[in-house]
């Protein structure tokens, strides 16, 4: 039998309307993984075209995709461009407070 060829998974493919984005977005900030949350801007920015979403965050294409890649660290100002570029905005609600 022969090799099976594959191909890598891009979840961006499939995140197709605002309400993706908006679900996905709103998991990744839900588990508080900094690295989660990066990982979830770069599929929603993927998702709109990286160049187009750079363009409109003034960010320039490789240093986004650097900050929202693999081993990524967006700064605030970044996170906040990009959401912003994705007619997104963060709001804060009440949690339930953790034990000191």
């Amino acid at each position: 039998m022969g090799k099976l060829a594959t191909t890598p998974f891009d979840a961006a493919k499939y995140i197709c309307t605002p309400e993706a984005v908006i679900e996905l977005l709103n998991d990744a900030f839900e588990s508080g993984h900094a690295e989660y949350i990066a990982s979830a801007l770069g599929v929603a920015a993927r998702s709109e075209g990286m160049t187009k979403i750079a363009a409109k965050a003034g960010v320039n294409r490789q240093a986004l995709y650097t900050a929202l890649g693999e081993n990524g660290n967006p700064t605030l100002d970044t996170l906040l461009k990009v959401l912003g570029a994705l007619g997104l905005r963060l709001k804060c609600e009440a949690g339930e407070a953790k034990a000191a």
